[in-house]
């Protein structure tokens, strides 16, 4: 199913960008979409997961170097049946976590130097078994490409912001646009952006949270780190982008007013409450 989702998001992200670049610049602006599309779509599925690491320089880690870290992954990578994924480690205080890759055997996990300061080995085993849930549940991929999708569209509205401070417009109706549609996809292309991480369902977050809290054995495990991290989240802030936000096991904007508003994350006091209620 997650692999037919991935399939409609490329594919409504080639026609998005074909409409627009006619909106823009007629059937030359078409045919400049078209290949940028492709481009994206080639990428999206195949480099999402590095794209997204890099973007937060994350470190692949060896057991040498993360002993605790790297045993809690194996554990409950071999206790769920899966490949086990590489390991990364990212340089933030903000503690948090995120899985990424297209496929089990192309999985990775990445955690925050934050998370590993403030969580106690049960917890953080809590917050992996939600990630390793994720990557066995196969919705990473379509949650990297949407996270590679939505920054595309966001380039796009930047895109159309030059082109409207610089008049790159023809005035031919068969051959471009009008500074009218600049103005338009500076307001609608972000719209989309989060529209297109808001489908990545919240219920995805139930699902490995339940998922998780069974491959540890302890739901209270999660929902003690969940707790943690949602209130560090309030006062620790991270160098995000919000293209990238819902592949985080916390929102890494909630402390932000805005982040608020267009969260991708189920309310965490929710969370908490359904991994409490397994555990009774």
């Amino acid at each position: 199913m997650n692999t037919f989702k991935t399939f409609v998001l490329l594919l409504a992200l080639t026609l998005f960008f074909v409409w627009i670049g006619g909106l823009i610049g007629g059937r030359t602006g078409m045919t400049f979409a078209l290949i940028f599309a492709g481009m994206m779509n080639f990428f999206a599925y195949w480099f999402s997961d590095r794209i997204v690491l890099a973007m937060y320089r994350a470190k692949e880690v060896t057991e040498a170097e993360a002993p605790e870290l790297y045993s809690i992954v194996r554990q409950l990578a071999q206790k769920a049946g899966m490949p086990m994924p590489r390991v990364y480690i990212i340089h933030a205080d903000q503690p948090n976590a995120f899985a990424t890759g297209r496929s089990p055997k192309h999985a990775a996990v990445a955690v925050t130097t934050g998370i590993m300061r403030l969580l106690s080995t049960e917890e953080l085993a809590g917050v992996i078994g939600h990630e390793l849930a994720h990557i066995k549940h196969r919705d990473v991929l379509i949650s990297t490409v949407a996270a590679t999708i939505a920054g595309a569209i966001s380039y796009l509205a930047q895109m159309a912001q030059w082109i409207f401070v610089f008049g790159g417009f023809s005035r031919d109706d068969d051959e471009g646009g009008n500074p009218i549609v600049a103005l338009l996809m500076m307001i609608i292309a972000p719209i989309v952006a989060m529209i297109v991480q808001m489908a990545i369902s919240r219920s995805r977050e139930f699902a490995a949270d339940a998922g998780g809290a069974r491959l540890v054995g302890n739901p209270r495990y999660l929902a003690s780190a969940l707790r943690k991290l949602h209130m560090a989240s309030q006062t620790i802030s991270m160098e995000a982008n919000p293209a990238t936000s819902h592949l985080f096991i916390v929102n890494p904007l909630s402390g932000r007013n805005i982040a608020k508003l267009f969260s991708t994350h189920p309310p965490i006091e929710e969370r908490i409450a359904r991994l409490e209620a397994m555990a009774m």
